[in-house]
């Protein structure tokens, strides 16, 4: 049975009705709360699991309530080299689950928001699906061979080259399809592209896409 985990940033959290809508089908997962994140649990109805960070967006009254409940916290000190959110996904890594569902990761930083979604190229990530939502947009991480998207027809796709040049790209069932090209970083071709249907595929040999699928036009 897959093993999966919720990890709630300390960031917005777009559209949560949609979100808790969404989260219907994650009942099951464990939910790890960086630091502040865990200030989204109530809102989307989330037990949070455990929490990890340097806590500086904790009150001790709350940190308290949070131990008397039964929740883990694994503390560590302002001065480090890591984020809360990265420790946070290292600590899901540490739990053995095969996905993660990243929420909060985009903010009103920008130094932060671009570091929350690489995060996802963590090489300790690297045999785990990871995703982060925003409202009704999902974000994932395509690596050879490729993947299968499924949506609707309509929906909006975009294909954004990571850490270079993405190369031999194939992809079926896409308004503006791919025939073993390559993408590079930098450049917006893989933007905005179209389901033709309820499925499509993107063969990848070689290189990291971050994919964005909206449902409907964007």
């Amino acid at each position: 049975m897959e093993k999966r985990a919720i990890v709630l940033a300390n960031g917005k959290i777009e559209d949560p009705l949609i979100i808790r809508q969404r989260l219907t089908s994650w009942k099951d997962a464990i939910v790890i709360a960086a630091d502040g994140g865990y200030l989204h649990a109530e809102m989307l109805d989330l037990e949070i699991h455990s929490i990890v960070g340097d806590l500086d967006s904790m009150s001790e009254e709350v940190k308290n309530n949070f131990l008397a409940q039964g929740t883990r916290i694994q503390s560590c000190p302002p001065e480090k080299d890591e984020t809360d959110l990265e420790l946070a996904l290292l600590h899901a890594v540490d739990l053995d689950v095969d996905r993660i569902l990243i929420l909060g990761a985009i903010g009103g930083r920008l130094d932060m928001t671009l570091s929350n979604l690489h995060l996802m190229l963590l090489p300790q990530l690297e045999q785990v699906k990871v995703e982060a939502w925003y409202g009704n947009q999902t974000l994932w991480i395509i690596r050879p061979p490729g993947d299968e998207i499924l949506g609707q027809r309509g929906d909006t796709l975009s294909l954004i080259p990571v850490a270079g040049t993405a190369k031999g790209i194939t992809t079926s069932h896409l308004k503006f399809p791919l025939k073993k090209e390559n993408l590079s970083i930098g450049l917006s071709r893989g933007l905005s592209n179209v389901l033709t249907a309820s499925d499509a595929s993107i063969d990848l040999q070689e290189g990291l896409l971050f994919v964005i699928h909206t449902p409907g036009h964007a």
